[in-house]
This record gives C-alpha cells, sequence and structure tokens, in this order.
C-alpha cells in the first residue's frame, strides 16, 4: 500500500468515531423551559418535571440539554424571554400558564409548545379544541369542570355560616369568566351569594380589598390566575388584614400561609408533561396531541391559620384533607 493511501485510510478510520460523534452530538436533544416564576418556589415542579423526563430515558446533562428561563414572578418578561427562546435551535418548549403560553405561541408558531398548566386553552385560543389543538401549543389544563363548585362546597363545609361569597377575579381573564360562571350556578344551588371582584391593575390590589369588611357571614375565594400568583405574598398579606377565611386555587397560598386550596396537583402535571415532550422528541405533532384535564386533585388546610382566625373546621372535612399545615 502507498503511503498517501495509508494515511488517508488511517486518518479517515480515526476520524470516523469522531464524525459519529458529531451526528450524535446534533441529535442529542434540546428542549427549553420557561416558567414565570423563580427557582425556589418552583423547585418542586421543576424536579417531577426532571423525574418525568429521566423516567423515559432523558437525563439532563447526559441525554438531553435543558435551557431554563424564568420570570421571576414578573409577567411582563415573558414576552422578552419567549422571543429569546424562539431564536435557540430547540426541540420543544415546556411552559406553564397562560401568559407565559400565550408570550411562546406569539413568538413561535413552529417550536412545539408543551405546557405543564392553562386554564382554558380553548377559551384563550392557544389551541383548537382539547382533542385536536391544532396548532404548536398542548400539554395539561389546570381546569376541571366541577372544579369551582367543588371549590364552594369545600368552603362553605369549613364555615357554615358563610353567607356572601367575594369572588376574586383577574378582570379580562377568559378563565377566569368561565370559573365565575359555574360558581355562580353553584352558588345558587348552596344558597350562597358569590360577587365578583375584579381585578383589573393587579399593582393597586390594595384598591380593592379596601372595600371589604370583617363580616362573619363573609368569605373570599380566588379564581385561577397566573398574575394573581404571581402576586400571591402580597395578596396573602391583604387577605390577612381583613381577617376573612379564604380558599384558594393552588396549594402554594396554603404552604404560605393562606387557610385552604383545593385544586389539581400540580406536581403531578408537571410530570406528565414529560410524556408530551418524549412524544414530541419521537415525531408526534402537538397538533395531534390531545390536551389532558387534570385527574389527580389536593385538598390542602392550614390549620395554623384557622386557628388565628379562630376557626375550628369539622372532623369529616380535616380527615379528607391532602395535607394538613400548622403555620
Amino acid at each position: 500500500m502507498r503511503r498517501r493511501e495509508f494515511i488517508t485510510l488511517f486518518w479517515g478510520a480515526a476520524a470516523s468515531p469522531l464524525a459519529a460523534w458529531a451526528r450524535d452530538a446534533r441529535h442529542f436533544p434540546h428542549i427549553a423551559v420557561l416558567l414565570p416564576g423563580a427557582p425556589a418556589t418552583f423547585s418542586l415542579r421543576t424536579n417531577a418535571l426532571l423525574r418525568g423526563l429521566a423516567d423515559l430515558g432523558y437525563v439532563e446533562g447526559k441525554t438531553i440539554t435543558i435551557d431554563w428561563r424564568w420570570a421571576e414572578e414578573r409577567v411582563e418578561r415573558l414576552p422578552e424571554l419567549a422571543n429569546e427562546l424562539a431564536k435557540l435551535d430547540v426541540d420543544v418548549i415546556v411552559t406553564n400558564g397562560t401568559p407565559a403560553t400565550r408570550a411562546l405561541k406569539n413568538a413561535t408558531r413552529t417550536i412545539p409548545i408543551v405546557t405543564a398548566g392553562v386554564g382554558d386553552p380553548v377559551g384563550t385560543d392557544l389551541v383548537d379544541n382539547l382533542a385536536r389543538p391544532g396548532g404548536n401549543v398542548t400539554g395539561n389544563s389546570v381546569v376541571a369542570p366541577d372544579l369551582s363548585g367543588k371549590r364552594l362546597e369545600l368552603l362553605k363545609e369549613a364555615i357554615p355560616g358563610v353567607r356572601r361569597v367575594n369572588v376574586v377575579l383577574a378582570a379580562g381573564n377568559p378563565t377566569s369568566q368561565l370559573e365565575l360562571q359555574q360558581m355562580q350556578i353553584s352558588a345558587q344551588t348552596l344558597g350562597l351569594q358569590a360577587k365578583p371582584m375584579p381585578i383589573s391593575d393587579p399593582n393597586k390590589l390594595e384598591d380593592a380589598f379596601a372595600t371589604l369588611t370583617n363580616d362573619n357571614d363573609q368569605a373570599l375565594i380566588f379564581l385561577t390566575d397566573a398574575v394573581l400568583y404571581s402576586r400571591r405574598r402580597k395578596i396573602l398579606d391583604l387577605v390577612a388584614k381583613t381577617r376573612l377565611p379564604a380558599m384558594y386555587f393552588i396549594r402554594d397560598f396554603a404552604d404560605d400561609g393562606g387557610l385552604m386550596s383545593y385544586g389539581p396537583n400540580v406536581n403531578d402535571l408537571f410530570y406528565r408533561s414529560a410524556s408530551y415532550v418524549d412524544k414530541i422528541l419521537k415525531g408526534a405533532k402537538p397538533a395531534e396531541l390531545p390536551v389532558q384535564l387534570p385527574t389527580k386533585f389536593e385538598l390542602i388546610i392550614n390549620v395554623g391559620t384557622a386557628k388565628t382566625l379562630g376557626l375550628t373546621f369539622p372532623h369529616s372535612l380535616l380527615s379528607r384533607a391532602d395535607e394538613l399545615i400548622d403555620s
């Protein structure tokens, strides 16, 4: 064999593993995650997502690359972060909440978007319908048909003397409007008066709460909204000043001192989002992957807050709680 042929053959053989490695690197799954909060407040949820991915063979840093973006509870940052991610060469973007999902859909109509949870994806025009989303968005919905009525029933069971319920909702949120309609129907059945309390400017929450009085027959109930969620610490402070009992739509409020919450197990939704990522990476189109409704719900009661308010809940309710917090 001539020297030139030998060198060509040698380097061709030596380069083949490098070429194979380069091909593998090119096809290494690359996803992004955009979340409206901060790493600390979303740690349980992101751990659930990572666990779901790992169960399907995707381990961050080993078999999959993940770009993380955090809005740090500043909703106004979401469009900027969404546009930033849309410019990356990613296979899928995972997100949570209607504002973040909408920001991503406005930024890209080609990159698949998996939402770990949105309120009403049809009513907010994120998907055409639940069975066949039709665009580049799919994932999980956090709203089940009877959820609003169930929250109202639990609130009345906890506080039998309640007659008037102030329904706090974000003005202009289609999901909240849907929940409000369902809640008013349930209120009639339960003999309650459900009074809408719309929040038009989250930066002026004090104005909305200033009208409330600590009447023994009053209570508060909060409807699903990402903006209200991002202002939850401020909301909890204002509710504490009114000394009114309140029901919230997600457990984070109860964890941080709110009286009680009833809603989907959000960690489970994040875990289930991994299966969407897996299917899309294997060639499925988000337009054809049905949006799933929640299947696991949790009732969280902060008995420490109940004591502070001088409330005693019936044992029948406490025994059904998924968790009792004494703080």
